[in-house]
């Protein structure tokens, strides 16, 4: 007898609660408390999948020193974008050498280089790119990587064996993000042409163009529901895109470009701007719950920000997803991590890590126990400074947890 989908689901569903109760049971030997146990993860599990779970883990975190940092040296330009693999064995990173070269995260050894296909300008088959990369984007399975770049296509990629899988054209500007949507094969595409394309890599097609900033778009990110945000550049607003309902919401608060964005959970959602301020949102308000103006001013600044005025550029931020840790990054000198606090009214600065150059890109691992920095000697998407003692490579920055924290687990 053929099992039908009702009959298939209810089988997962028992075979999961097995699962759950041997791993409870293994931690407790109290009958009760097990069930209790059992209650609160699938109380998180289906919050997860809402995207509005809020853990609380920023405060567990130590502050990370010398020895946590790892750098990774293989790219000759700098360090544009960085991605992990949700699994957490592997680290891609793009740059301006027009090269994407994968890491291993446990060795921080070489695995594979997708190289630069620039020499065969002119012909029409494109192994690589052949300009900047400026976006990577790994889907949660670990089945697609989508970059693109100033050749105004994305590319996808088996990230297992590093071979070109299709070719995405229609945007006619270059691509300055790229996000996948959680556990799914829709892709976004943010583009200088002003626009931000989807795509579905189930049947490798295109699905529809979302129309609205003013100014050329400079990231994407997206979480678990069908949606997109974006940071629209010199019109200086967020948008958030929702697509099912053809809709989307415009968030103005910064007093220049804004630069970069992520998704916090699906209710709040970070932005920092070349006004040197790092902003959260609550997507249910108009104006930021919190701001910290000129977020990365200090007396170690490396280059001078915007105007002469002592306020560097936000050129990366980075969530832990569903969580109140976030990061960011700029030119002088520190990477800093911040707190949500407050019942996410507030940025509270936990950690300052030394880090020179241009921080260009930051990723969390899955777990949170590692943050990836994409480092170079100029801004991401132009040459307007070049800090000389900056170097051109990948920081693995260990996040380690309190020894409290580590003893409870």
């Amino acid at each position: 007898e053929e099992e039908t989908a009702q009959d298939k689901r209810l089988r997962l569903a028992k075979r999961y609660l097995e699962k759950l109760e041997e791993e409870e049971r293994e931690k407790l030997d109290d009958e009760e408390s097990a069930r209790d146990a059992i209650a609160h993860r699938l109380q998180e599990d289906v919050l997860e999948q809402a995207g509005r779970l809020q853990r609380k883990v920023a405060d567990q975190f130590e502050s990370p020193c010398e020895e946590d940092i790892r750098w990774l040296r293989g790219h000759s330009q700098p360090i544009t974008c960085v991605a992990v693999s949700s699994d957490e064995r592997f680290i891609f990173s793009g740059s301006k050498d027009c090269s994407i070269i994968k890491w291993s995260l446990e060795t921080g050894r070489k695995v594979a280089v997708i190289k630069s296909d620039r020499h065969n300008k002119g012909k029409e088959d494109i192994n690589g790119h052949r300009h900047h990369v400026l976006a990577l984007a790994i889907s949660s399975d670990g089945k697609f990587l989508a970059s693109g770049g100033l050749e105004n296509i994305v590319m996808i990629w088996n990230p297992e064996t590093c071979d070109l899988l299709h070719i995405f054209r229609g945007h006619r500007g270059a691509i300055s993000g790229v996000a996948f949507r959680k556990n799914s094969h829709t892709l976004f595409s943010s583009s200088l042409d002003r626009s931000v394309k989807v795509w579905s890599l189930d049947e490798m097609a295109y699905v529809e163009t979302l129309f609205g900033h003013q100014d050329p778009i400079m990231a994407v990110d997206s979480l678990v529901r069908d949606r997109a945000l974006t940071a629209g550049g010199t019109d200086r607003t967020v948008r958030l895109w929702k697509v099912p309902e053809e809709s989307h919401l415009i968030f103005r608060g910064h007093s220049a470009s804004i630069d970069c964005c992520k998704m916090v959970n699906e209710q709040y959602m970070l932005a920092g701007s070349q006004d040197g301020a790092i902003s959260l949102w609550n997507i249910a308000k108009k104006k930021p719950s919190a701001k910290v103006p000129q977020a990365h001013s200090s007396s170690e600044v490396l280059c001078p920000g915007i105007d002469g005025r002592d306020s560097p550029w936000i050129s990366a931020i980075g969530a832990l997803p569903l969580t109140d840790l976030v990061a960011s990054g700029s030119m002088d000198g520190r990477l800093k991590l911040w707190k949500c606090a407050d019942n996410f009214t507030k940025l509270e600065l936990l950690h300052s890590i030394p880090i020179v150059g241009f921080i260009n890109a930051l990723a969390f691992s899955s777990s949170g126990d590692h943050l990836i920095a994409g480092v170079g000697q100029e801004h991401r998407l132009g040459r307007w400074w070049a800090l000389k003692g900056a170097k051109n490579r990948v920081a693995i920055i260990r996040l380690k947890k309190k020894q409290k924290e580590q003893e409870e687990r």
